[in-house]
């Protein structure tokens, strides 16, 4: 079974950081782009960014970049997602998933992992 098992979301003020991880099981991520997603209350989930973990080239939306960053350690089977100077319109349930195309549609992306809720507070 393919698992994507995220982590790491928790309250965090105003400008802080937090780091996310997502460990997969039953797939390797070099095999895959591993995208980060995110849901705000009331709204569609989002794609945030992604990352080709074979030769680490990723790609973000405008509105995180230079605040979020994707990495990947193969080893251990994980996806990094860096996030600095928070803000309260970063409030969301953040997904991991997986992708043998990659991109930011949802849609492309064949497995998914459970959420996990980041709260930043004003």
């Amino acid at each position: 079974d393919v698992q994507l098992q995220a982590s790491g979301g928790g309250l965090v003020q105003a400008g802080g950081s937090l780091r996310l991880s997502c460990v997969a099981s039953g797939i390797e991520i070099d095999d895959y782009a591993i995208g980060w997603f995110r849901q705000a209350p009331g709204k569609e989930r989002e794609g945030i960014g992604c990352i080709s973990s074979a030769d680490g080239m990723t790609d973000y939306i405008d509105s995180v970049k230079g605040r979020v960053t994707i990495s990947a350690d193969s080893a251990k089977n994980t996806v990094y997602l860096q996030m600095n100077s928070l803000k309260p319109g970063d409030t969301a349930v953040y997904y991991c998933a997986a992708s043998l195309s990659g991109g930011s549609s949802e849609n492309a992306y064949e497995y998914w992992g459970e959420g996990t809720q980041v709260t930043v507070s004003s």
